[in-house]
């Protein structure tokens, strides 16, 4: 027997009777020097794959290991890494320089919105631009901080250490900041975990950007002619959307001279999917800067929605069905691409996908599955994905 297995048969003896508690061990491999387990236990679980995965890490955590739940056909397995998380603190002033900037960066960005006179050149007259900005920037922001701290709090009702929110700042753009984002500083302990924490962020996103949208509507005023030659400038329309204006306002807007032969909810699905033709000579809103950050907030909804890779859509469909996710991924970016000839962000995200799209996070317990709610809340999750997602964001 080589002084490498002597040394890890004596490291690792004291794991076997932990994972004997909870399942039927028949047989035992030890890892070679390089990879990625000291010792896996291969048997049948005869207790409840939640509560046997608390059970055993909770002892494993003291003797410096980590347990990783596996399925082997119809048996389970149970690796011990050595090495427990050890998350690194907050540095918190960076979330908070972060997030100052971003307010800057967006104050401008609402203070431009419908703006039409000269560019200012003081500072006196940038600050009274800008000052136009704040009910755009507290809708706007209040949607992706309720978005961010869905995700963190949902984190931390599991125990899993997470940054707070970066917001990233985007000086001189039509929103004025690229949304934010968390990381997560230590893996989800199952599917279960992963979907609420993915989920969460959407869902309370999606419930302030509902109400904001629709005071802003309220708030937008009257139907404005379309110029007759006006061939672009117009927000995207989502499937939701379309139908919180027509609450709103009791017409399909924008609403064309005339809508030929076709029936209105006919028309609106062609300009929905096809971005034309173009409603000129026809009526639409002209935006609130209010309504124009709910609008903003549905669409950050619908992009971190599709399920692909570490997105929040890409979870909800890893934990619906596993693996097999992986296979739809082609299938998105030729969707994508395709897009992009209506819209060549889409582009963008084609590549981003292409590129970082292709793995998706793993849980410690992978043999813990959904129970029924979940698994309908990630069902749920998908069908908000097509009911929020704005194929042609901008006209």
């Amino acid at each position: 027997m080589s002084s490498f297995r002597e040394s890890v048969l004596a490291e690792t003896a004291h794991l076997r009777p932990i994972v004997a508690q909870v399942m039927t061990i028949e047989d035992t491999t030890y890892g070679p020097p390089d990879g990625g387990y000291a010792v896996r236990f291969r048997g049948q679980l005869f207790r409840d794959s939640l509560e046997a995965y608390a059970l055993v890490a909770e002892q494993f955590r003291p003797l410096g290991y980590t347990p990783l739940f596996r399925k082997d056909r119809d048996r389970h397995l149970v690796l011990a890494v050595a090495g427990v998380p050890n998350p690194p603190p907050n540095r918190v002033w960076v979330n908070v320089v972060m997030l100052a900037l971003t307010i800057v960066s967006m104050l401008v960005a609402g203070g431009a919105y419908g703006y039409t006179g000269p560019i200012p050149e003081t500072a006196g007259e940038w600050l009274q631009l800008m000052a136009g900005g704040w009910p755009f920037v507290v809708s706007l922001l209040g949607i992706l901080m309720a978005h961010e701290l869905g995700h963190y709090f949902a984190a931390r009702y599991h125990k899993v250490a997470v940054t707070l929110p970066y917001f990233i700042p985007f000086p001189l753009s039509l929103f004025g900041t690229m949304g934010a984002f968390i990381q997560l500083k230590t893996p989800p302990t199952n599917r279960r975990v992963l979907l609420d924490i993915g989920i969460a962020g959407p869902l309370a996103g999606f419930v302030v950007a509902v109400p904001v949208l629709l005071v802003g509507l309220v708030l937008s005023g009257p139907l404005q002619p379309i110029p007759p030659g006006q061939a672009s400038g117009f927000e995207g329309n989502s499937i939701l959307y379309v139908l919180m204006k027509y609450l709103v306002f009791g017409r399909w807007l924008p609403e064309p001279a005339t809508f030929g032969d076709l029936p209105g909810w006919l028309y609106m699905l062609r300009y929905y999917l096809l971005g034309f033709p173009s409603p000129a000579g026809g009526v639409d809103v002209y935006l609130h800067p209010v309504a124009w950050a709910g609008w903003a907030g549905l669409l950050v909804t619908g992009l971190n929605l599709i399920p692909a890779g570490q997105l929040d859509g890409g979870h909800a469909l890893y934990v619906l069905i596993g693996r097999r996710a992986r296979l739809l991924v082609p299938l998105i970016i030729a969707a994508l691409v395709g897009l992009g000839f209506f819209w060549n962000g889409w582009w963008l995200w084609a590549a981003l996908i292409y590129f970082l799209g292709r793995t998706h996070a793993e849980p410690l317990d992978q043999i813990t599955d959904l129970d029924p709610f979940r698994r309908l809340l990630a069902v749920g999750a998908l069908v908000l994905f097509v009911l929020v997602i704005t194929p042609i964001p901008f006209l």
